[in-house]
């Protein structure tokens, strides 16, 4: 007898004899359902047949494999729970073409840096008395970078360097020369005097 069915809003629904049979009218000792068996049984019986023999070649397989030095394998430690990216390779660059056309210009050489001499009465004054030559420089240039152009433009060294930003926002520096060197020479041959 089938089975009582609970239906969507609670009720009980028994389906009627006959209403909607699924059984057939074929019995189970039909020559035709005990022929379809038979087949079925011995198919089953040949794929695990077949499949225990691909396991045993696995087995084979495997144990060639790990002959000799790779029969025992050891897992390495983890001594951290992070994992780290292994270092691999990495090969320097070989580029095909060159991505600038030219290199940039110098952005801050002996000519860059010293912009101009200074020639004020106070200029002057600090010539004669102080052997100090005063100039405009660049505003990023700093005072090792004046000191190597005053050596590189005049030929002399400096001994100190003094520098300020003015109100106009340009940059003033004072170049104090050695002892063994002449402001006011100096000031002859670069012609601003």
């Amino acid at each position: 007898m089938p089975s009582s069915v609970k239906g969507r809003w609670g009720r009980v629904h028994t389906p009627r004899t006959g209403e909607h049979s699924t059984q057939t009218s074929v019995g189970i000792h039909s020559p035709l359902l005990q022929d379809m068996a038979t087949t079925k049984t011995t198919k089953g019986k040949a794929a695990a047949k077949s499949a225990a023999s691909k396991d045993n070649k696995a087995k084979a397989a495997k144990k060639a494999a790990l002959q000799g030095a790779h029969s025992h394998s050891s897992r390495k430690t983890r001594t951290s729970v992070s994992f780290h990216r292994p270092k691999t390779l990495r090969l320097p660059r070989e580029p095909k073409y060159e991505r600038k056309s030219i290199n940039h210009a110098p952005r801050m050489d002996q000519y860059r840096t010293i912009v101009s001499p200074l020639n004020t009465e106070s200029a002057m004054k600090k010539i004669e008395e102080h052997n100090t030559l005063v100039f405009i420089v660049d505003v990023r240039a700093n005072k090792r970078q004046i000191k190597d152009a005053v050596k590189k433009l005049y030929d002399v060294d400096a001994a100190k360097v003094n520098t300020l930003i003015r109100p106009d926002g340009k940059k003033k520096a004072y170049v104090r020369l050695t002892a063994d060197a002449d402001a006011l020479d100096v000031a002859n041959k670069i012609g601003f005097i």
